[in-house]
């Protein structure tokens, strides 16, 4: 079953297109990758996803419901949750209070509900000896998990994941590929934006190539990656 749908989206701001005619699924349980040049147009995929931009034309349907026009914060609590390029959690709140923030709100229940399932998340992300901490004062590599460990708490079906490993050394990015991998095994199902190439090469299952808009390959990492257009277009090497 496709836990996510694109029927012929497209989306611009005046004269530019940013999305241009995209269709793809994503079946329950798979990792997907998405690369492509700076401008290319992935976080604005990920907001027509979000309901944080709404579509000119086409269809977003999730878990088999179209979706195009229901607004972000029922796509939310019906199984959407994204992490952002740029961490910006509540920084005077402590780690754990940005959690409850975000499991009470994308799940509609409330604190003593949700307080179990953070400390698990707490756990999972590697998050919990600092738990107590004002999220200000975290490291690059801790916000990075705080802005994963935000993303899980509101339960997500579907967890879109916006260049997490941006920014880390090899060493902080490897630690937070052996996370994301364990919560993939766990069953869930991942749509992963990337330029650390080998990051999600440990990953996903398939790679989806996006140039100017539009969806220019779709498949198995190895395949696309030795694609003659993949290659031009987004490793900018004349073939």
């Amino acid at each position: 079953m496709a836990i996510l749908a694109l029927k012929n989206v497209s989306k611009s701001f005046g004269a530019l297109k940013v999305t241009d005619d995209v269709s793809f699924e994503v079946p329950e349980g798979q990792a997907l990758g998405i690369i492509g040049p700076n401008g290319a147009g992935k976080s604005t995929l990920f907001n027509l996803i979000t309901g944080n931009i709404s579509a000119d034309s086409g269809t977003v349907e999730f878990l088999g419901r179209d979706v195009t026009r229901t607004p972000a914060r029922q796509r939310c609590l019906a199984g959407i949750g994204r992490s952002f390029q740029i961490p910006q959690p509540f920084s005077k709140l402590t780690v754990y209070e940005n959690l409850l923030v975000a499991a009470t709100f994308g799940q509609d229940r409330s604190e003593n509900e949700v307080a179990q399932t953070c400390a698990v998340i707490l756990e999972r992300t590697e998050l919990i000896a600092r738990a107590n901490h004002p999220a200000g004062g975290l490291s690059l590599l801790e916000r990075k998990r705080l802005e994963l460990a935000r993303a899980m708490a509101t339960h997500p079906k579907l967890l879109l994941l916006d260049e997490i490993a941006g920014g880390l050394t090899d060493g902080e990015c490897q630690s937070l590929i052996e996370t994301i991998k364990a919560i993939h095994a766990e069953g869930a199902t991942i749509i992963w934006i990337e330029h650390v190439l080998h990051a999600l090469n440990s990953v996903v299952e398939r790679l989806l190539v996006l140039d100017f808009g539009k969806v220019i390959g779709i498949g198995e990492p190895a395949a696309i990656m030795e694609s003659k257009e993949v290659r031009e277009i987004y490793l900018g090497i004349d073939i």
